[in-house]
């Protein structure tokens, strides 16, 4: 009997070990990598929001200009006619200043990958930090915002593309009321698309709170532990853990609050 158990204590191991790599193989890669893109993401939100204006807005432009240059890069690959998704007009052999002027215009804006990347870049670029700069000046992200960054983004991908008049000052306006208006649209039906439940407006500073730092998932948690907006500046860990918050977040959350002497206030 005692040689039989020394030999089944090696297959147990073994069926130990086993499972354990079943285990960790089993792991979905993609959710692995999901959840470290949204930690990142978290993490660089809530370094941006305790950083200068200035700072900020750098960042968002920059992140905002690579993710529109790749954009426009990749409709200039796969527009059919050569990389451009305009045809490319041909200036006349007799033609006055103004209108060989239009017609470079016409060219620039049916250029290439790199003029199509470097058009989107622009706009998405100063739509990203302008609106940046307008939600810390306003202290939240309404339609004013969303409309002036319209306006400016609009203007430089005007002014940028060369597209339009020969007169580039009265275009860029032109296109910029244009797309200010149209953001300006679409942000007031979103908002009345997307209005919250009545019992939200308990938890609207605790939800634009977890929106800064990147932890919105975390809102139903909040709801489901009943922390309400004036129980903000009672918040501990313990209360957080019981809501069950992983430690890296609560660690934000309460920093945040500790920071902010709106939140410290109870209504």
């Amino acid at each position: 009997m005692e040689g039989t158990g020394q030999k089944r204590r090696p297959l147990v191991v073994m069926a130990s070990a086993q499972a354990a790599a079943a285990a960790r193989g089993g792991a979905n890669p993609l959710a692995e990598l999901t959840d470290r893109v949204k930690s990142l993401e978290a993490g660089l939100r809530a370094w941006l929001a305790k950083q200068p204006t200035h700072v900020e807005a750098a960042v968002a432009t920059a992140v905002g200009a690579v993710q529109g240059g790749a954009l426009g890069g990749l409709m200039g690959t796969l527009a059919p006619d050569g990389g451009s998704p305009f045809p490319v007009p041909q200036p006349p052999p007799v033609a006055d200043p103004t209108a060989l002027a239009s017609f470079k215009q016409a060219q620039a804006l049916a250029g290439g990958p790199l003029v199509q990347a470097r058009n989107f870049a622009v706009m998405t670029g100063a739509n990203a930090g302008i609106s940046c700069v307008m939600r810390r000046i306003r202290g939240v992200e309404d339609v004013q915002g969303s409309m002036a960054a319209a306006f400016g983004s609009g203007a430089l991908f005007s002014i940028v593309s060369g597209m339009g008049s020969p007169n580039p000052v009265a275009n860029a306006i032109t296109t910029g009321v244009a797309f200010a208006v149209f953001q300006g649209g679409f942000f007031m039906i979103g908002q009345k698309f997307s209005q919250p439940p009545s019992e939200d407006i308990y938890y609207s500073r605790g939800r634009n709170m977890l929106k800064k730092l990147g932890l919105q998932n975390y809102e139903k948690n909040f709801k489901k532990g009943l922390l309400t907006d004036q129980t903000l500046p009672l918040l501990n860990d313990s209360a957080l853990r019981d809501v069950k918050i992983p430690p890296g977040p609560r660690l934000l959350i309460l920093d945040h609050i500790q920071r902010d002497p709106e939140l410290m206030k109870s209504n």
